[in-house]
């Protein structure tokens, strides 16, 4: 092979006579025989080609400045207002060049790179391949005051696309309307001639608020040309989302660094274009940031040169590498849905890089969507981009309860509502078994340990059936106490054999307690899925996580749930699992495990008001740091319309007058308790009763075994709660207390041990 003898050029002449490398024409003697480059209408094959999209030249920054969303502004979608981003007023390239390392040629399906500069050159403009011998030129084929279809006047070059320049013009027919002439690069690339084709079919029908429109398709003729077809489009005014957060204002525009709740409502708009798409059996194929306009407060996805059918095996695969999965997974399996979520995953992380930092777990729910999207195996990502949309919906929320502290209810699309409030016992009047079975010199608490494994493995949510599974309307029917019944039409109703039925008989028998029963039809619920399906399938985790938690499995459990964490990174349920599970593991050490259970039940809690069980959870966790004054302000946020609203009054009593961990109360904290329980809506309503009592007795019992040896000095407060202050004021009232509770006794042995009590607190008698 004979070296090229340019200056600094490495390269080796091709048989057509041009370098591999510098693609100059090498000067052979004259004479010499020139071979004849293939026919372009050769055999082409399906070659992946990467865009290499050049950007228009940036605007100045405007001087005006531009109203940006405030933390409240929440469109009727639930998601942000985006700032306003004006029109750039100087878009246009005044020196197009040709695209930085060149591009395949493509001519007869040659995929010999083209362009490529050398030796710190710049690139050749125009040349031959090196390969075939095509000619080709990278240079714009319409200069300014062109004229296309006799009324698109150019008005200059806005870029390079991946398939062609990109030309400003205006309609003369329309009042000068601004519209994007989209031309080949050079009308010899076969490829690039069958792309344009199918990027006009696929557009003309495409009609999306958030999707470039195509206006028509107009061919240019130059004497001694070939024509140039151009796509006509709607000009977008504005800049793409790597113009915008890679510009020097893009904190002027944003009024500081862009927020993740930006990225996701970037995110879940272009997913719904995508949506649109998929519907209509097109895949997009090259998402990323260029791709995307941002203009006023909307966007816009531009650029379908890449469109293709789904099922579409045959085409050249047009992306972006750095964007798209992995070239093994496209020549394996062709490119899908899924394929798509991922380009949308990866433009989604490269826009949250400069983000402001985010507070809590919405990082990690958010590098988690994006772990999903971009999982190695393809069958672990998001079916479809509405299921993708939701979860990025549900974790802007999650970021904006975390990081403004609004309050965001919405009802789970994946899981049932729960009732439970897993206080543990916390929310409620002790019972007489507090005081007669509690061994003598123990704490009298009250206890903050968390529930029990078992009774949260019955109280946690149910999952939602899947709606496409064909028992799905049948569930509802069933006798929820007799899944025995169901287990026998099993094999005679062929309605019967699916997965959401087996998940439901794991379920019924495990409220039963019968725990090998729900572990075979959760063997069988994996058989109906199918092995591969059913390892990535996040109710199989789940459902493993609730019979491990059944069997006090703990650590086990929360392996499972962190799975459907990982699955649902949106999802409040598997996040309050996962709180209970990090809270109850005995064997991490209590520095790290309390710090993490709380920021799962502070994801929960912040977000909805509704999920007591998290505002339990949270107070456990301070009470843990010895925090009592942080336990009782998350139990005076539970609301007065929630179900356990008393039962977090009571739990705030219990907690201001008990003796903790972390010391006894003071006498602020007893003060606080002598205003709070009067207000107790207790016995129905009435002034005395049985449960007002033991409440009485708890926190007289607390305040005399807290009472520092020197008293309790002026801040102690007086009053009939608890006396006047003095030691023999306070046990003559606890005393009074415990005969009380003796009335309320059901056997002998409790009677007894109430009235030991009350001998036992009686002030000493003098004589």
């Amino acid at each position: 092979m004979i070296s090229c003898l340019r200056p600094g050029c490495a390269g080796h002449i091709m048989g057509t006579g041009y370098c591999d490398t510098c693609g100059r024409r090498h000067a052979e003697p004259r004479g010499a025989p020139q071979p004849e480059p293939p026919s372009p209408d050769g055999p082409r094959t399906a070659a992946r080609t990467p865009l290499q999209d050049a950007p228009a030249e940036e605007s100045p920054a405007p001087a005006t400045m531009h109203a940006v969303a405030g933390v409240g502004d929440l469109d009727q979608h639930g998601l942000v207002v985006l700032p306003e981003v004006p029109a750039p007023d100087d878009v246009l390239v005044t020196d197009p060049r040709p695209p930085t390392g060149g591009r395949r040629c493509g001519a007869g399906g040659c995929t010999m790179t083209i362009g490529v500069g050398y030796g710190g050159r710049p690139a050749p403009a125009t040349g031959h391949c090196p390969r075939c011998g095509t000619p080709y030129s990278l240079l714009p084929q319409l200069d300014e005051g062109d004229v296309v279809a006799g009324h698109y006047r150019v008005l200059g070059c806005l870029g390079g696309g991946g398939l062609g320049w990109v030309h400003l013009a205006e309609d003369t027919r329309a009042d000068g309307h601004r519209v994007v002439l989209k031309g080949q690069i050079d009308v010899h690339d076969a490829l690039a001639r069958r792309t344009a084709v199918e990027e006009r079919r696929s557009l003309t029908d495409l009609h999306h608020p958030d999707i470039v429109r195509l206006i028509t398709y107009a061919d240019h003729h130059v004497p001694g040309r070939p024509p140039t077809g151009y796509l006509v489009m709607d000009y977008i005014g504005g800049r793409s989302l790597q113009q915008l957060f890679d510009a020097g204002d893009v904190e002027r525009i944003f009024h500081g660094r862009p927020r993740l709740d930006h990225v996701l409502t970037y995110g879940c708009k272009i997913l719904g274009a995508l949506q649109y798409m998929h519907e209509r059996g097109l895949l997009y194929c090259d998402m990323k940031p260029a791709n995307v306009i941002h203009f006023g407060r909307a966007i816009k996805v531009i650029d379908l040169g890449a469109v293709r059918a789904i099922g579409d095996r045959t085409s050249a695969y047009v992306c972006t590498a750095a964007f798209a999965p992995p070239q093994e997974e496209i020549d394996r399996r062709g490119w899908h849905i899924d394929s798509d979520l991922y380009t949308v995953g990866m433009t989604l992380q490269a826009l949250a890089r400069d983000t402001e930092p985010a507070r809590g777990l919405a990082p990690d729910s958010f590098r988690r969507l994006i772990d999903r999207a971009t999982h190695p195996e393809p069958r672990a990502r998001f079916r479809s981009a509405a299921e993708m949309s939701r979860q990025l919906w549900e974790v802007l929320r999650e970021f904006r309860s975390l990081q403004f502290g609004e309050q965001l209810p919405e009802s789970s699309t994946r899981f049932r509502a729960t009732g439970a409030s897993l206080d543990a016992g916390l929310g409620a009047i002790p019972a007489l078994d507090h005081f007669t079975a509690r061994p003598d010199g123990q704490r009298p608490g009250p206890d903050v340990s968390p529930p029990d494994p078992a009774e949260v493995a019955g109280a946690l949510p149910e999952p939602v059936p899947d709606p496409d599974d064909g028992a799905a309307l049948l569930l509802d029917t069933f006798p929820p106490d007799a899944p025995d019944r169901v287990a026998r039409q099993w094999p005679r109703e062929s309605r019967l054999g699916t997965p959401e039925t087996a998940l439901w008989l794991c379920r019924a028998y495990l409220r039963r307690g019968e725990r090998d029963q729900a572990e075979s039809w959760l063997a069988e619920a994996e058989t109906q899925l199918g092995e591969g399906a059913a390892a990535h399938d996040w109710r199989i985790a789940w459902h493993r996580g609730v019979l491990h938690l059944s069997r006090g499995e703990v650590r086990q459990a929360g392996t499972r749930f962190d799975a459907v964490y990982r699955a649902l990174p949106g999802e409040y349920v598997p996040k309050l699992a996962l709180a209970y599970c990090t809270e109850h593991d005995s064997e991490v050490p209590g520095p790290q495990r309390i710090p993490r259970a709380m920021r799962f039940y502070e994801a929960v809690w912040k977000r909805d008001f509704a999920h007591t069980a998290a505002a339990f959870g949270l107070a456990r966790g301070h009470l843990a740091g010895g925090d009592r004054d942080a336990a009782v302000r998350v139990l005076d946020e539970v609301p007065a319309t929630s179900r356990h609203h008393d039962a977090a009054r009571i739990a705030a009593v219990r907690v201001r007058a008990g003796i903790l961990r972390g010391g006894p109360p003071t006498a602020a904290d007893l003060r606080d308790a002598a205003r709070r329980l009067p207000e107790l809506h207790l016995d129905g309503g009435a002034a005395d009763g049985e449960s007002r009592a033991r409440l009485v007795a708890e926190v007289r019992e607390n305040a005399l075994r807290a009472r520092p040896d020197q008293g309790w000095g002026p801040d102690f407060p007086a009053g009939d709660l608890l006396g006047p202050g003095d030691e023999d004021g306070l046990r003559r009232l606890l005393e009074h207390s415990f005969r009380l509770l003796a009335a309320q006794a059901r056997t002998a042995g409790q009677h007894g041990r109430l009235l030991d009590l009350a001998h036992a607190v009686r002030p000493l008698t003098t004589f």
